[in-house]
């Protein structure tokens, strides 16, 4: 699966797009193997709970998962899927 990144998450993941294999079919899951592909991700993107830090989003097909089912939505290799960090500015 392709995950498009954002930001500051470009620098840590190397790009624009990173490559995924996920171990399950949920977003929770891709977005475990992209912590464990690049540790520096999971402060960036996780509470010390493992929930989304405020202001990250992650869009499945153009929409939010906080729309769908959150982390436990079930995502295809052919899904558009897209993470963004908090972002700052005016």
């Amino acid at each position: 699966m392709l995950v498009r990144v954002f930001a500051n998450l470009r620098q840590i993941c190397g790009g624009v797009g990173v490559e995924v294999n996920p171990d399950g079919q949920r977003v929770i899951d891709v977005l475990d193997k992209m912590v464990e592909m690049f540790p520096d991700l999971k402060g960036e993107i996780f509470t010390p709970e493992k929930e989304l830090l405020p202001f990250v989003h992650v869009f499945i097909n153009g929409r939010n998962i906080i729309h769908l089912d959150g982390l436990e939505t079930i995502v295809k290799d052919s899904d558009q899927f897209a993470l963004f960090p908090p972002v700052a500015g005016g």
